[in-house]
């Protein structure tokens, strides 16, 4: 019996990281809870989100703008098979869940339309949510979400959404392959900064595109 040569490997997504960002390196301002999710002015770094059509759409909601901005948003997750965030990022808390577990910040039919899973130290019952999003609490690490994650993604990427400790996890672990920024032009003095907690060893990135308009900066690098 002989065995093909000719296979080719499956293919395999990127891991990806992609947040909107002030210029002095904040993702969220001070005092966020699970009322004030993106904190104190934290709002202002999305603002340049909310009119885009793609956007709009990934909401439910009609009209908006179609422009260069709009284009780089539907692009951002069109090849998104799976979500990976923190319990932060989920709830903007922690502790055991109680009897009656919050639901997430997105309503009954989250945007995201793919698996998402949770990293969290406390078990908890999978969510499912209209319009394909399924929240799966991961409580063994980053690497087993990512796991969990790639199989559910299959060829195409996972992103990782946030928060800041998370990101923080995985950029520090050399488990993400591309970030893209989008800077807002604010300088927000205070808050969650993205890029702390890296340890002291320099991370290499590659600058693979910048594209500026009126109200934001889009930078993408790729991790070398």
């Amino acid at each position: 019996m002989t065995t093909s040569t000719n296979e080719q490997p499956a293919m395999q997504g990127k891991v990806t990281v992609d947040m909107s960002i002030s210029l002095d390196g904040y993702i969220a301002g001070p005092n966020d809870g699970p009322e004030n999710p993106l904190g104190d002015g934290g709002g202002r770094l999305h603002k340049w989100v909310y009119d885009l059509a793609s956007w709009r759409e990934q909401q439910g909601l009609d009209g908006g703008k179609t422009n260069r901005d709009s284009e780089i948003v539907a692009e951002s997750t069109e090849n998104v098979g799976a979500v990976v965030m923190g319990r932060r990022m989920f709830s903007n808390g922690d502790g055991p869940w109680g009897d009656d577990p919050f639901e997430g910040h997105w309503g009954d039919n989250p945007p995201f339309g793919v698996p998402v899973f949770v990293i969290t130290h406390y078990e908890r019952e999978p969510l499912e949510m209209d319009g394909g999003t399924t929240f799966t609490f991961v409580t063994d690490g980053i690497e087993h979400a990512l796991k969990q994650a790639k199989a559910a993604a299959g060829d195409q990427d996972v992103e990782i959404v946030g928060g800041a400790n998370t990101v923080q996890q995985f950029v520090a672990a050399g488990l993400v392959d591309e970030i893209q920024l989008h800077v807002s032009p604010v300088i927000l003095g205070d808050g969650i900064r993205l890029f702390e907690s890296l340890g002291s060893e320099p991370i290499e990135l590659e600058r693979t595109r910048v594209i500026d308009s009126s109200d934001v900066t889009h930078l993408r690098f790729q991790i070398t």
